[in-house]
């Protein structure tokens, strides 16, 4: 079974902002001509790339839930201009409703077994067809 990566979705309030970001940011990359990745650069790199990129994902925490996954088709390990190692998680861009799972604060990425991984979201129907603010709401009450 492959591994997966677990990181807080620091600015978006949903899965409709985080859709409506990467959008936003692939037009940019188009009008740029460059290669329309979704790259999340991050300082520690995985030692465990192997089994992440055997099928891995990497799960986006937003307002206190689990609630959308990436598929990761590349990590590339580099060094910036001070000389720090970091990471591009390179994912394939294309948002999986989860099911909801509360997660506290932390900070940087954490492996998630695939045993802790929450399921997705069927197509049509469920939690993903409620608006965004409703489905906030019943999370803030722990009824999601």
């Amino acid at each position: 079974m492959a591994l997966n990566l677990l990181k807080l979705c620091v600015g978006a309030t949903s899965i409709e902002d985080l859709q409506s970001w990467l959008d936003s940011r692939m037009a940019q990359k188009r009008a740029q001509g460059l290669a329309e990745e979704h790259i999340h650069t991050t300082r520690m790199v995985p030692k465990r790339t192997d089994e992440l990129l055997a099928g891995g994902s990497l799960y986006w925490v937003i307002k206190g839930n689990i609630q959308v996954r990436e598929r990761l088709i590349d990590i590339r390990p580099f060094t910036d201009k001070e000389g720090i190692r970091r990471c591009d998680l390179v994912m394939d861009g294309k948002l999986v409703a989860t099911q909801w799972q509360p997660r506290r604060a932390f900070q940087g990425w954490r492996y998630l077994k695939p045993d802790d991984a929450p399921e997705d979201l069927a197509a049509g129907g469920g939690i993903a067809e409620l608006p965004p603010r409703l489905r906030n709401e019943l999370a803030e009450l722990g009824l999601l």
